[in-house]
């Protein structure tokens, strides 16, 4: 697991908001919005490499630049991560899906290349094979044949999740230009809509480069 700092709650500037959302049956509220993957799409093809992966690398070196994306609740207490990794759900040939877990890497080659072995392993196997991951992970989703404007997930209120909940939905042409929605599920003792707008500006930051 990634180095973590424990953040003292009484000299915190979120310790209110903090135990006002943590008090809550269900503290995760989420946000949809619509990035540009144009220049992203066309570097993918260019290379030959998967676009899915590659923009689950943007996704997750994004969130390493927003703070509280690495924020985490363990027994009661918030703890800053110093890396946090990916727990992306892969489809099957037969319409399932796996869990995985994807190390973060600041290379991309190097992420991309673990990333590769995870997927295919994944993909020739069966069943959900959960990752046991630890808590310093972003959960991944994607949804390729849908263009969603809003997202729920399935919640057990009894585990303690602090953990985001990233999903990405289909890849649309519009006048040129390709379009795809991403839903971020985040809980509001850790993180607010101003994180999130943070995170989306970040994201699209990363998809409008050429690697």
């Amino acid at each position: 697991m990634s180095k973590s700092q424990l953040i003292d709650h009484d000299s915190w500037n979120r310790r209110e908001h903090f135990d006002f959302f943590s008090k809550f049956e269900e503290p995760f509220f989420g946000i949809t919005s619509e990035l540009n993957c144009t220049v992203a799409y066309q570097y993918c093809k260019s290379k030959q490499i998967s676009f899915f992966l590659y923009y689950l690398y943007q996704a997750l070196s994004a969130a390493q630049e927003i703070e509280n994306f690495r924020y985490r609740i363990l027994d009661g207490k918030v703890y800053l991560f110093e890396q946090i990794n990916a727990s992306p759900t892969i489809m099957r040939q037969d319409g399932t899906f796996g869990f995985s877990y994807m190390d973060y890497s600041q290379d991309f080659e190097t992420f991309y290349a673990n990333a590769i072995l995870v997927r295919d392993a994944v993909q020739a196997g069966t069943g959900l094979i959960p990752a046991v991951s630890g808590e310093n992970v972003i959960h991944f989703s994607t949804l390729p044949w849908i263009r969603f404007t809003s997202v729920s997930h399935a919640r057990s209120f009894s585990f303690p999740d602090s953990a985001p909940k990233v999903t990405f939905g289909k890849l649309t042409t519009i006048e040129d230009q390709k379009l795809i929605p991403v839903a971020v599920h985040a809980h509001h003792g850790l993180i607010d809509g101003y994180h999130i707008g943070l995170y989306f500006d970040a994201l699209q930051e990363r998809l409008n480069r050429n690697y």
